[in-house]
């Protein structure tokens, strides 16, 4: 199948890491969600290949990277080269923080998207101009 669907809520319960590349049978890259707690104090780690993209879902995460420290609410991004040492927490003391985390190596495979129907092309070529044509 090329494709799968899923929630996180469906991939566990309580704390801790959820599986999103096993339940969704993702092999492209390393994916996993984390639901941390009010007030949890992160690890500080790295690793020795993968960079992570770090996404907060929901809650405010505490990102703590080479002497900075920055709070994210939801919407928010952080990427992390995979040797740099870094630590998220959950930045408050009365919501769960979600983050989606997503690691990889090897680089950008360049823009190999297709349009399968020629009559989004244009569509897709105008989506996000300031022009709005």
């Amino acid at each position: 199948m090329g494709h799968n669907f899923g929630a996180i809520e469906e991939l566990g319960e309580g704390y801790g890491f959820r599986k999103v590349r096993r339940a969704l049978g993702v092999t492209a890259f390393g994916v996993n969600a984390i639901v941390m707690p009010p007030g949890y104090l992160g690890f500080h780690h790295y690793h020795e290949m993968q960079d992570e993209l770090y996404f907060v879902h929901s809650g405010s995460a505490r990102f703590e990277v080479e002497g900075e420290e920055r709070i994210l609410g939801p919407g928010g991004l952080c990427h992390v080269e995979s040797t740099t040492p870094r630590r998220v927490s959950n930045a408050s003391e009365s919501e769960d923080l979600v983050l989606l985390v997503i690691g990889g190596k090897g680089g950008y495979v360049e823009r190999d998207g297709h349009m399968v129907d020629e009559a989004d092309v244009e569509r897709r070529a105008a989506f996000g101009r300031s022009d709005g044509s």
